[in-house]
C-alpha cells in the first residue's frame, strides 16, 4: 500500500521560512514524478511545484517563482518544499502527490498517490 505522508506545516510570519517534508513508502519514485498542490478555501487545488525524476525538470506555478524550491531525496524516497518568503496568501493546505508518470505533468488527474495533506497559515 501506498502513502505519502507530510509534515512541516504549521504557521510562519509573512517573510520568514517553513520546509514541508513528504516521506513515501510502499513503492519508490526515484523515476517518477512528485508534486506539491495547494487548496485554499474557496478556491481550486492548484500544483506549486513538481519535479521529475531526482529534480532534473521543475515546475513552479508564477505565484511561488523565486520564493520556493522543491527538492528529492531518492534515497529517503522522499520530496521537500522549501517556503522562503512566505506571503499571507500562500494560506492553504499543501498535499503531496506522486504520479506513475515520468515526464513532468502539470494535470492533478495524473498524480495517483496523494497525501492526506497540512495545513499551512502564514500570518501578516
Amino acid at each position: 500500500q501506498v502513502q505519502l505522508v507530510e509534515s512541516g506545516g504549521g504557521t510562519a510570519q509573512a517573510g520568514g521560512s517553513l520546509r514541508l517534508s513528504c516521506a513515501a513508502s510502499g513503492r519508490t519514485f526515484v523515476n517518477n514524478v512528485m508534486g506539491w498542490f495547494r487548496q485554499a478555501p474557496g478556491k481550486e487545488r492548484e500544483l506549486v511545484a513538481a519535479s521529475a525524476r531526482s529534480g532534473s525538470t521543475t515546475y513552479y506555478a508564477d505565484s511561488v517563482k523565486g520564493r520556493f524550491a522543491i527538492s528529492r531525496d531518492i534515497a529517503k524516497n522522499a520530496v521537500y518544499l522549501q517556503m522562503n518568503s512566505p506571503k499571507p496568501e500562500d494560506t492553504a493546505v499543501y498535499s503531496c502527490a506522486a504520479s506513475k508518470w515520468v515526464l513532468l505533468t502539470t494535470t492533478a488527474r495524473n498524480y495517483e498517490y496523494w497525501g492526506q495533506g497540512t495545513q499551512v497559515t502564514v500570518s501578516s
